[in-house]
């Protein structure tokens, strides 16, 4: 497999956040890429299209006991993510796919068109324990993809016909779609919804999130999920040391302006492959400015690049995470965000009857 080296990244693509298609850690070989000056097609940036792959998955609902993560249960219906957000910690995954945490992991998508099925399959088992599902956690549930093959939609109906709990993280005012349904199940304390700002600035967006909804479109979301009724978050995530750390402040505020009644934040974390392709993404966008980013990336990481312990992976260590801390929990204070505890219902599971079900003669 061909993949551009860490040494020799080659220039940004439009719409697309990593910059090369770095190999991943379970590759033997590795090819690069050289100019002899007469091939011009090198200095060419040719575009990429999406190819979305079906993938039949043999199961669904992925379950952790990580104490330092609000929730045991999650669904991703699709590996892979669109939009190409270079700093994902959800990257690395495609490397076990064969295939690169860079441009591949949102170029070469994966669907689960069982993914409906599967869980109405898992609801319905004897040993199955209702506790809330979380969906958004390591790809995005409405991304442009979910537009076509609506399986986040098939999940939610699936889930609302069972009276299940779920929780929603996503940067994509697709959502608002899915309203109805979100209202509905909101009105009986079944869902809480996470929309993802991780910066105020249209620029830096395009860069950071190509293929994202832009800020304003976001607050507009929280609004409109917020008026609808359903408990809504944001979440200032990931905060980039020397990048969009400054912004925190006012990303809570204009949050809890639209309609937000919590709040979370996230270091950035820099796993596996994530961190010689964001450091490639910074040599490109930000030079002046890399050298200093890692360094206080390093500072709150025990002087490396990331962290993996409990309770420090999500929010660093060091005098700079402890501020960036502090500041979150004062300006949270202030607007009072977080003062209500968004706890779900799960008292109201039950299993719908299905066709061929025996009927109760009494």
């Amino acid at each position: 497999m061909a993949n551009d080296s860490p040494d020799n990244p080659t220039q940004s693509l439009k719409g697309r956040g990593a910059i090369s298609n770095l190999a991943g850690r379970f590759v033997d070989q590795v090819s690069t890429r050289e100019s002899d000056g007469w091939e011009q097609a090198l200095e060419q940036q040719q575009r990429i299209d999406t190819v979305a792959i079906e993938e039949k998955a043999k199961s669904i609902i992925t379950t952790n006991n990580s104490p330092d993560i609000p929730f045991t249960q999650s669904i991703n219906a699709y590996r892979g993510c669109e939009h190409g957000c270079v700093y994902c910690y959800a990257r690395p995954a495609h490397a076990y796919m064969d295939l690169s945490p860079g441009l591949d992991f949102e170029t070469r998508l994966f669907y689960k068109p069982n993914a409906a099925e599967l869980l109405e399959k898992t609801l319905r088992q004897k040993s199955y324990q209702c506790s809330p599902i979380a969906m958004g956690t390591n790809t995005d549930p409405y991304q442009p993809l979910e537009k076509e093959k609506q399986i986040t939609r098939q999940l939610l109906e699936t889930l609302q016909r069972y009276q299940h709990p779920v929780t929603i993280v996503t940067k994509s005012q697709l959502i608002l779609r899915d309203l109805p349904i979100l209202a509905e199940m909101a009105q009986d304390n079944l869902v809480h919804v996470g929309i993802s700002v991780t910066t105020l600035d249209n620029a830096l967006k395009r860069k950071l999130e190509p293929r994202t909804a832009g800020p304003a479109a976001r607050l507009r979301t929280i609004e409109a999920l917020a008026s609808a009724g359903i408990p809504t978050a944001v979440m200032a995530a990931p905060m980039i040391p020397a990048l969009n750390d400054s912004e925190l402040e006012a990303i809570l505020t204009q949050a809890q302006q639209a309609g937000a009644i919590h709040a979370a934040y996230i270091l950035l974390r820099l796993p596996f492959e994530v961190a010689p392709l964001f450091r490639q993404w910074l040599a490109e966008h930000y030079p002046q400015r890399a050298q200093h980013v890692m360094s206080l990336v390093q500072q709150s990481r025990g002087g490396k690049d990331n962290q993996t312990e409990f309770g420090q992976r999500q929010r660093g260590t060091g005098v700079f995470a402890q501020l960036l801390q502090q500041r979150f929990r004062v300006t949270c204070r202030k607007l009072g965000l977080n003062e209500r505890k968004l706890d779900l219902d799960c008292s109201r599971f039950f299993l719908p009857p299905q066709s061929g079900d025996q009927q109760s003669l009494f």
